[in-house]
């Protein structure tokens, strides 16, 4: 059967949407069964992904991911609320860890340099280039979005959640679910920007309760606010109290390992 034609190519040879890719391994992978050897050396390749991120995320000390959109420029009141989020969480003592990109991401990883505090992006392969922000004290770059995903997870003890699209909603409702079903911690999740987020706090409430499809007492992972002070207070707080988090040692070095 032919692809079905749409107003910017009418004769249909275009394929269908969400099986393009400009990288020829996901092409060959989103094809269906491929070789044995094939799939080994896919396989090992993402193995040594993980491997990588891990090595070079080792040392960080205890992190917050900020999460949000890359389509703010620096002008947006949402930048600025970023900028303000990470300057606040590098005083507190958190690593300040996002996606490495623009927007809402080099807002919070400008405002984490700019307090002294550690800046640190998991940068993403787009066919469109993403290209790391200049806020980043260092980096790692991924070929695949869920070993990146991973490990923005993995080193956090909370979220914040600044406004943003499809990926944004993405990173903020798989660590929901993680959260939900007991694969991490309850860790602090913070939606920051009351307007741009209460409709979407008000369909949850409004029909995922409803419908039972969720627990009222689910959305109690969520913190909804407009205040800088109220999420940090709330992010320490938890951090430290809940989960005996302090500024003490750090994780040693080895030099047989190459560290």
């Amino acid at each position: 059967m032919s692809a079905p034609s749409s107003p910017d190519d009418p004769s249909g040879a275009h394929p269908p949407w969400g099986k393009t890719s400009a990288n020829q391994r996901e092409l060959a992978f989103l094809s269906g069964p491929n070789p044995r050897s094939s799939e080994l050396l896919r396989a090992l390749r993402i193995f040594f992904e993980f491997i990588r991120g891990f090595r070079k995320l080792h040392f960080l000390g205890p992190c917050v991911t900020v999460f949000g959109s890359a389509r703010f420029p620096q002008t947006h009141p949402h930048y600025q609320l970023a900028r303000t989020m990470g300057a606040g969480l590098a005083r507190c003592g958190f690593t300040v860890m996002t996606g490495g990109g623009p927007g809402i991401m080099e807002g919070a990883n400008r405002g984490a340099r700019e307090a002294g505090g550690r800046s640190v992006g998991c940068n993403i392969v787009l066919p469109k280039e993403q290209a790391p922000n200049p806020y980043l004290d260092f980096f790692v770059e991924f070929e695949h979005f869920y070993i990146r995903k991973v490990m923005l997870v993995k080193y956090s003890y909370a979220f914040v959640i600044l406004p943003g699209g499809f990926g944004t909603l993405d990173e903020a409702f798989e660590t929901a679910t993680l959260i939900q079903t007991g694969k991490i911690h309850d860790f602090p999740v913070v939606f920051m920007g009351k307007e741009y987020w209460e409709p979407l706090f008000a369909f949850m409430r409004g029909t995922l309760v409803k419908e039972g499809t969720i627990d009222a007492r689910d959305l109690d992972y969520f913190l909804l606010t407009d205040s800088p002070t109220e999420a940090l207070t709330y992010i320490r707080d938890t951090a430290m109290k809940k989960f005996g988090l302090s500024y003490g040692a750090k994780a040693k070095r080895h030099w047989w390992l190459g560290e």
